[in-house]
C-alpha cells in the first residue's frame, strides 16, 4: 500500500468517529480524535488480521489501554469490515455492543476489555508472553494514554516485558499533552518519555503521530528490534476538528450534528493538502 492510502484511511476513521460521536450527541472526542492517525496505519496492511476469521490464532493483538477512545478503534474495525459501518449508529446506546469502553465480550475485533486506565498494559503483556511461549508469530500494539502513564501498573508491566525480552510488543503512547484534570504539566509531570523507557531497557521512538508516513516508518523500525519498543506519538487532543481543538477542555463533549458535518469538511479539507 502507498504511504498516502494510509493517510486516506485516517481521514475515514476519522469522520467515521465524529459522525458516531454525534449521532449519540456527546461523548469522548478528544483522545479518539488524537489516535485516528495511527488506526489509518494499523488497519491499512499494517496488522496481521481476517475480518472473517477475526479469532485466528496467529493475528496481531490490538490493545486499547485507555479505552475511553474506543469510538476510533470502532470505526477502524468498522472500516476494516468486522461489522457493518451502520453499526456505527448504535455507539454508547442502550444494549449496543459497542459500548462505552472497548469490551471483548461485545464487540468482533476487540481483543481484551479495557476501561480502567492503566491496566491494558498488564493483559497485553499477558498475551504478548502467552503468544512467544506458544511459538505464535504475532505483534502485540498496545495504545497508551500519556496521562495513564501515571499509573504506577503501567511501570510494573514496562519492566516486565523487558525482563522477558518481549520483542513481540509495540507500545504507542498518544501524547496529547491533556488528560480529564488538565494539562499533564499541571497534574503530574511525565519528564523524558524516551528515557524513562530507555532505562527500563525499551528501544523508543518519538514521531510526529499525525505524520502517517511517520507512523508506518516507525512501525518498520520498531519490528527490527530485538526487545520491546515504545513509539512516542506527538499529537493534539482532538486533532481534526477545530472545535475540539481550540478549547481547553476537549475530554467529552456535547456535539451535534451541525459540528459533526463542518468538521468532516474540515478533515476533507486537510486531507487535499496531502493529495
Amino acid at each position: 500500500m502507498k504511504y498516502l492510502d494510509y493517510a486516506v484511511a485516517a481521514a475515514k476513521i476519522r469522520k467515521l468517529t465524529i459522525r458516531a460521536l454525534a449521532d449519540f450527541g456527546y461523548g469522548h472526542i478528544g483522545g479518539s480524535m488524537s489516535v485516528c492517525d495511527l488506526y489509518g496505519v494499523l488497519y491499512s496492511g499494517v496488522l496481521n488480521i481476517d475480518s472473517k476469521n477475526p479469532n485466528k490464532i496467529d493475528r496481531d493483538w490490538v490493545v486499547m489501554s485507555k479505552g475511553h477512545s474506543g469510538p476510533a478503534l470502532y470505526s477502524a474495525l468498522a472500516y476494516a469490515g468486522f461489522f457493518p459501518i451502520s453499526d456505527l449508529k448504535t455507539l454508547n446506546a442502550n444494549a449496543t455492543n459497542l459500548p462505552s469502553h472497548c469490551d471483548r465480550l461485545k464487540t468482533c475485533g476487540i481483543d481484551l476489555s479495557t476501561g480502567s486506565l492503566g491496566q491494558g498494559i498488564s493483559l497485553g503483556m499477558g498475551a504478548a508472553l502467552g503468544n512467544k511461549l506458544q511459538g505464535i508469530d504475532s505483534y502485540t500494539y498496545i495504545i497508551l494514554g500519556d496521562g495513564e502513564l501515571q499509573e504506577g501498573q503501567i511501570w510494573e508491566g514496562v519492566q516486565f516485558a523487558a525482563h522477558h525480552r518481549l520483542d513481540n510488543v509495540i507500545i504507542f503512547i498518544d501524547n496529547n499533552h491533556k488528560q480529564l484534570d488538565g494539562t499533564i504539566e499541571e497534574v503530574c509531570r511525565q519528564f523524558d518519555l524516551a528515557m524513562k523507557f530507555s532505562a527500563f531497557g525499551w528501544e523508543a521512538i518519538r514521531i510526529d503521530g499525525h505524520n502517517t508516513d511517520s507512523i508506518y516508518e516507525a512501525i518498520l523500525q520498531a519490528k527490527e528490534n530485538n526487545g520491546p519498543v515504545v513509539i512516542i506519538m506527538d499529537t493534539i487532543k482532538g486533532q481534526g476538528c477545530s472545535f475540539a481543538e481550540l478549547v481547553a477542555f476537549n475530554h467529552y463533549m456535547i456535539i451535534s450534528q451541525e459540528m459533526s458535518e463542518e468538521a468532516c469538511k474540515e478533515i476533507d479539507r486537510r486531507l487535499e493538502t496531502q493529495l
